[in-house]
Formats: C-alpha cells, sequence, structure tokens
C-alpha cells in the first residue's frame, strides 16, 4: 500500500470513528424538535452558510426534527440603505414604521428566507420557507417599552411603531410540515389582531416557537462563544438561578443580559435546554450537538 492510499485508509477510519462517537447523541435527539436561532451576523460568510445547510441537513437525516427561526438585522439595514429610508433605533430596537415593516417582511420573508431553503435543498434537506403569517402560526401584540429621559430622568414611553412580541403560538402548521418530513424555516415576521404586521426580534420569536413545541433544544447561533466568566472563560452549562448570580456580581453585563433573559423565558415556556454558542464557529451546530465537548453555553432550568 502507497503513502496515498494508507492516507485515505486512515482518512477513513478517522471518520468511521467519529461516526461511531456520535451515534448516542444522535440516538438522544431521534423525533426531538431542535429548534436553532440563525442569526443575521452568522449569515454573512458563504462557507459558513454552506456548513450551515449541511449541518441541518445532516440533523434532520440523523432522526432529530429541527426547526430554523433567521433574523436578518444587517440585510434589513442593508436594503433601507439603498432605498434611502432611515432607521432609529430606540432601546435596542428598530423603530418600524409602515413604509420600513414593508421592507422588513420583504427582506425577512422573502430574500432571506428563500436564499436560507435553497442552500439546505442544495446539501439534499427538504426546506419549507414560512412565516408568522402562515397559517396564523404566531400572533403578535405591539411592544410597549418605556426609557428614562437623561434630562428630567423620568420613565416615558417609547413607540416603536410596528415592533411586536408574540402573543399566540399555533404550531399546527409547523406540525404539519414535520410530519412531511419537512424542515421548517420562519420568518419573525407575524400578524396583529388588529390586522397589522409586525416586525418581532428572531430571539424571542424563537424562543416562542421552542416553547410551543417543547423542544428538546434552542441554539442560539450568535457573534460571540457563549457566556464569559469575569476572565474570559466559557461557562460551558449554567442554571438559571446562577445566571441571576452572574448578572447580580456584574459578569454578565450589557447586550448579554438580554440574551440570556431571553434564554430563561424559553425555559419557563418548556423547553429543556438553551444553548448560546458562536455562529461563526464552523459545524458549530453538530459540535453542540453530537460531542461531548460542546460549543458553547447550556443554559438549563
Amino acid at each position: 500500500m502507497n503513502a496515498i492510499d494508507q492516507q485515505e485508509t486512515a482518512d477513513a477510519i478517522t471518520r468511521a470513528r467519529l461516526i461511531s462517537a456520535a451515534l448516542p447523541y444522535m440516538l438522544a435527539y431521534d423525533e426531538k424538535v431542535v429548534v436553532v436561532k440563525y442569526g443575521g451576523n452568522a449569515m454573512g460568510d458563504a462557507d459558513l452558510a454552506k456548513a450551515f445547510a449541511r449541518d441541518v441537513t445532516l440533523l434532520e437525516t440523523s432522526g432529530a426534527r429541527p426547526v430554523i427561526v433567521h433574523g436578518g438585522g444587517p440585510q434589513i439595514g442593508n436594503m433601507l440603505d439603498k432605498l434611502g429610508i432611515k432607521s432609529e433605533f430606540k432601546a435596542g430596537l428598530r423603530v418600524t414604521d409602515k413604509p420600513t415593516v414593508q421592507i422588513v417582511e420583504m427582506v425577512l420573508a422573502g430574500s432571506i428566507n428563500k436564499e436560507i431553503v435553497m442552500a439546505i435543498n442544495a446539501e439534499g434537506g427538504k426546506a419549507v420557507g414560512l412565516s408568522g403569517k402562515d397559517g396564523n402560526m404566531v400572533f403578535a401584540e405591539k411592544v410597549n417599552k418605556t426609557a428614562k429621559d437623561p434630562d428630567s430622568n423620568i420613565e416615558k414611553a417609547i413607540d416603536l411603531g410596528f415592533v411586536g412580541e408574540p402573543k399566540t403560538v399555533n404550531r399546527a402548521v409547523i406540525d404539519m410540515v414535520l410530519g412531511a418530513d419537512l424542515i421548517p424555516v420562519i420568518a419573525p415576521v407575524a400578524p396583529g389582531k388588529d390586522g397589522e404586521t409586525y416586525n418581532v426580534n428572531a430571539d424571542t420569536f424563537a424562543g416562542a416557537i421552542a416553547g410551543a413545541l417543547n423542544a428538546a433544544r434552542l441554539l442560539f447561533l450568535t457573534d460571540v462563544p457563549g457566556v464569559l466568566d469575569k476572565q474570559g472563560n466559557l461557562l460551558k452549562e449554567l442554571t438559571v438561578a446562577e445566571i441571576n448570580e452572574l448578572i447580580a456580581d456584574g459578569t454578565i453585563s450589557g447586550g448579554m443580559i438580554p440574551k440570556v433573559e431571553t434564554c430563561i423565558d424559553a425555559l419557563s415556556r418548556g423547553v429543556e435546554g438553551v444553548v448560546i454558542l458562536n455562529g461563526k464557529t464552523p459545524h458549530a451546530v453538530l459540535l453542540e450537538l453530537f460531542t461531548d465537548h460542546g460549543a458553547g453555553t447550556l443554559i438549563r432550568p
């Protein structure tokens, strides 16, 4: 056997060992719902997008039931800039007037949603694009936010326009799609009982979907490795009580606070475990679910 053949044999043995090691984890997620929130920042790299689509396809092929909820903030911002529509943020959320919500729906439920569907289908999966509007899947209500006025220090109401939060979730359409061995790819746009269209934060939307489906896992693909301690080391597993302690002592601060609060809300809705992980890590989904190493911070009740 020449050197090339020996290397090919060694590579094949390594792949076989990896598959063998992953088998117990695959069995653990057989027929279990795994909701993946695919963030706008994690979508920016073509190679990572292809790897993500392949991982989702493998997840479904292995017996799990993946459900994808995607964001698209950077893409929405780019389209608004192209059209000359000024965008304003208050309390960390995009103020969404009537022209803006039309662009949001066009980008989220249109171009981005179909790009993800096509990417999964190109890898051998069978994905279907949806939004909260389909089959009255999600009804939203207008978000009411307050913030302190810097001059008077008085709490004042903030009008964010057509920004909503999930009020009710009807899982019937998702169950039908999953029952047909298809992969739902859902855009976080939803109607209100008032007949208006609402832009919903994708993290919040994913948490509501995962709770309604009693998901075994909800994975938040972000641009950070997970929750870090004060020395910058990754905390691989946390409970809700430990998170509250870390917020109180300042270890968890800034933009990580709303992330973990969304995780806690998802757990309260019935999700078994929530993971914050870096979507820019190649094969992050498979590393988290099918290895004992994991890829982020797992949060349990």
